[in-house]
């Protein structure tokens, strides 16, 4: 019983390897069309009349970007927490402002020329 029952586990997997059909090889969905051509030419007016200030726009972006994350970075916190956001903070009664204050200020400043530019990349189809 045992021989017929060795012989029989082993045929079962010829006979399920001779059932699988041949596999074709099919065109990947990734594949681009025989005549397919990239097209570089710029598709928006500004683009193509001013590529200078595409450019120049594009190459701001990244500088204000970059500061943006420097200035961040060099941000400190003096009350953290939730009772630093509700209580808001301290100021002083001078005029002066503390470096703290300076970097915040231009903070703001390189936040809102970031968004400007953003804005004006987007509409300009770059």
């Amino acid at each position: 019983m045992l021989p017929a029952l060795i012989a029989a586990a082993s045929a079962a997997p010829a006979a399920a390897k001779a059932a699988v059909p041949a596999v074709k090889a099919s065109v990947s969905p990734f594949t681009l069309p025989a005549n397919f051509q990239f097209d570089p030419t710029p598709h928006s007016p500004l683009a193509q009349h001013a590529p200078w200030l595409t450019h120049t726009f594009a190459g701001l972006f990244i500088l204000m970007g970059v500061m943006l994350v420097v200035l961040l970075a060099l941000q400190t916190t003096k009350q953290e927490g939730l009772s630093g956001t509700v209580g808001g903070r301290v100021e002083s009664t001078t005029r002066r402002l503390g470096l703290d204050a300076q970097i915040a200020r231009v903070t703001q400043t390189v936040a809102i020329a970031f968004v400007v530019l953003a804005t004006i990349i987007s509409l300009s189809g770059i």
